[in-house]
């Protein structure tokens, strides 16, 4: 028997102080079965992070040919493909020749992952990463209730995340390119 994609509610109240976006979102996010709550709650902070009109979830880990967010213009050109965790730099270099721009938001034990594959893709001129830290990621996505209700501030380089359980503050770490 197939498993099934486990829907989870959002709330997102979004005050993003850099840019000057303030945002209340309500959406429906489907959390495949081998993904994680870590992973989705990254996915979740990635669409704060580079909030747009027209971002939308992509299929994800059920398409490979997929991001985990896009952004698409009226006539269907991606203009911003967004990943998450640590894909290798084959596929960072397939995206960034799909997309006008590409953001990966990194989270994990990011030590190898770092040196094996940043040095190849760091020419890439429209690859921009950022990665989160282990500690309190791991906090803000444990036991991550159906009902995500979250504040999200964004200011110089920290989302700050409130929940219905505490305050995470979640420092960013650029490591190529910028916001």
């Amino acid at each position: 028997m197939a498993l099934t994609a486990t829907p989870y509610k959002v709330d997102l109240s979004l005050s993003d102080l850099d840019r000057d976006v303030y945002a209340t979102l309500r959406f429906t996010v489907a959390r495949h079965p081998s993904e994680t709550e870590e992973r989705l709650a990254v996915r979740l902070l990635a669409h704060a992070l580079w909030y747009a009109e027209g971002l939308a979830f992509g299929r994800g880990l059920s398409d490979v040919d997929e991001p985990a967010l896009w952004e698409k213009s009226l006539d269907e050109r991606i203009l911003h493909w967004i990943e998450v965790g640590q894909p290798d730099a084959e596929r960072l270099t397939w995206c960034s020749r799909r997309a006008e721009r590409v953001s990966l938001l990194a989270y994990g034990n990011r030590r190898g992952w770092e040196t094996r594959v940043l040095p190849s893709v760091s020419t890439l001129g429209n690859l921009n990463v950022a990665a989160l830290p282990q500690a309190p990621l791991a906090a803000l996505a444990e036991n991550l209730p159906r009902s995500v209700k979250w504040a999200v501030m964004l200011s110089e380089d920290t989302l700050f995340v409130t929940d219905e359980r505490d305050q995470h503050e979640l420092p960013l770490e650029w490591l190529l390119g910028g916001r």
